[in-house]
């Protein structure tokens, strides 16, 4: 399967294989313990992501195309909401990807799967 990339202000597609490039960043702890827009608490120590596009429950890889590091997690929240960034990670993520020291990373996004779909 060919992999389509996007451009970071693009959304991108909800389709195992899509690939969306830009800037991931990472929650505040002032956070946590807040309501996502799943419904879930935010918890710094897991590991979860906010995407503006995806739907919930949506799993992705996130690789640090500097480090080559990368992590799979599931779309749960909404977000991020500062302009050009793709993607917001859970503190736990963030530090898996060893981005914290940075704050923001350059990163590849690729859908792996869709909630209820199996695919």
């Amino acid at each position: 399967m060919a992999l389509t990339t996007l451009p970071a202000l693009a959304s991108v597609k909800a389709v195992p294989g899509a690939v969306q490039s830009g800037i991931a960043s990472y929650y505040h702890d002032s956070l946590q313990g807040n309501k996502t827009a799943s419904g879930q608490i935010y918890d710094k120590n897991r590991i979860s992501a906010a995407h503006k596009t995806l739907p919930l429950g949506t799993k992705v890889k996130v690789t640090d195309t500097k480090t080559g590091r990368s992590i799979v997690v599931r779309i749960n929240d909404r977000g991020p909401f500062v302009k050009g960034r793709i993607i917001d990670l859970s503190r736990r993520a963030a530090s898996q990807l060893d981005m914290i020291h940075r704050g923001i990373a350059r990163v590849k996004v690729e859908v792996l799967s869709l909630p209820g779909t199996g695919a």
